[in-house]
């Protein structure tokens, strides 16, 4: 039993949640590690992930009778709020976020019993096989094949731009289990083990030189009829569930809020607020801000009162990956020639890392579903425009 199973968090005031969580991410999170420009390795969050988990912290959206934190939408906003308030860094957390309230709402009792321990003790390490060459934001239209032979799904496809894979021991992934209906209703949600032959991976270095993508190749992967979560072709009811929780969390005000504190005192070292343009842009994107922290509380509000959040929370991942990119973009241009440097400058009395924001916003309007896309869902599901 965790050190917190018995602690009523719900039961607390918010004030006193915040406080706790503040408390604890202050005085254990390394210092070293706070606002990494990039995802951290396992190698690096490991002792985080183990420390949280003796400490009962690390699954905030888990029941507690499966060894989470049970917290409450309103409880688990300010756990959010305030990891990213002290700068920890992602971890390879794609078992606490994604696999583990899958398995706790779609899987049996075999597969929890299986999996959820391995996932708090960090013995399981999971990736998320979604998008394809040419099933990114189309996720549909995916082809990577599970064909049953006897006990076993044979698997052959590739997927890509899978986040940490490298640092993975497991994978979940959307297979087309019948290609004779519509695209969604043939899909199903397998669970797979990365050392499984037939599997093989290539990294994937982006412009600032870190390798946080691979592509997943699969070439006649067989995985046990046990390993199906959910019923057969179904898995897509499960995946828009999980995609929805990814837009709230995308369409935080954490990213570009970080890359707008930069840019006040880059502007003042730079003498730019006399420069009536620059002034103009540095307050539209500022009342944007706002507009974005109004919007994203909307969604959050909505998620405390235990509702469900509708395609309209399409328009928050637009916004706030536009936003974000625009405020990347000025910064660049604020920097001048300092633009131009991979690391930290020095500017005034501030050191900062121009670059790294601009790196981290270019693929913010792709990801998650690409901007176009949620475009498109606004237009039909919440506009009721014609298709």
């Amino acid at each position: 039993m965790s050190a917190t199973a018995t602690v009523d968090f719900n039961a607390m005031s918010d004030d006193a949640f915040r406080a706790e969580a503040r408390e604890l991410f202050e005085k254990e999170y390394p210092d070293n590690m706070r606002f990494l420009p990039r995802r951290m390795s396992w190698a690096e969050s490991k002792d985080w992930w183990v420390t949280l988990s003796k400490r009962g912290w690390l699954a905030p959206n888990w029941p507690v009778e499966h060894g989470g934190m049970g917290l409450d939408p309103g409880k688990l906003i300010i756990y959010w709020e305030e990891t990213e308030r002290a700068g920890i860094g992602r971890m390879p957390d794609q078992g606490i976020t994604m696999v583990g309230p899958t398995l706790i709402r779609f899987g049996n009792d075999a597969q929890r019993a299986q999996y959820l321990p391995k996932i708090l003790s960090g013995e399981n390490v999971w990736c998320q096989g979604y998008s394809e060459p040419n099933a990114g934001s189309d996720l549909a239209s995916l082809r990577t094949e599970a064909v049953l032979d006897g006990d076993h799904y044979v698997i052959n496809g590739s997927k890509i731009w899978t986040s940490m894979a490298h640092n993975a021991t497991n994978i979940y992934v959307l297979v087309r289990t019948d290609k004779n209906v519509k695209q969604q209703r043939g899909i199903s949600f397998l669970l797979l083990d990365m050392k499984t032959p037939g599997i093989t991976l290539r990294t994937i270095r982006n412009i600032a030189g870190h390798e946080e993508f691979c592509q997943v190749f699969f070439d006649n992967v067989r995985t046990h009829k046990d390993n199906l979560v959910g019923k057969l072709n179904e898995g897509w009811t499960i995946a828009k569930g999980l995609l929805t929780f990814e837009r709230l969390n995308i369409g935080s005000p954490r990213r570009p809020l970080q890359a707008f504190e930069h840019l006040d005192p880059l502007a003042r070292a730079q003498g730019l607020f006399n420069d009536p343009g620059f002034v103009d842009r540095y307050t539209v994107l500022k009342m944007d801000l706002n507009d974005l922290g109004s919007l994203y509380q909307r969604f959050v509000d909505k998620a405390r009162r235990g509702e469900a959040l509708g395609p309209d929370i399409s328009m928050l991942k637009v916004f706030a990956m536009d936003t974000y990119q625009k405020l990347a973009e000025l910064l660049l241009e604020a920097g001048a020639e300092y633009g131009a440097f991979a690391d930290e400058v020095t500017l005034g009395d501030e050191k900062i890392d121009l670059m790294s924001s601009f790196y981290t916003s270019r693929p913010g309007t792709i990801y998650g579903g690409s901007n176009e896309i949620q475009r498109n869902i606004l237009s039909k599901y919440v506009l009721q425009l014609p298709s």
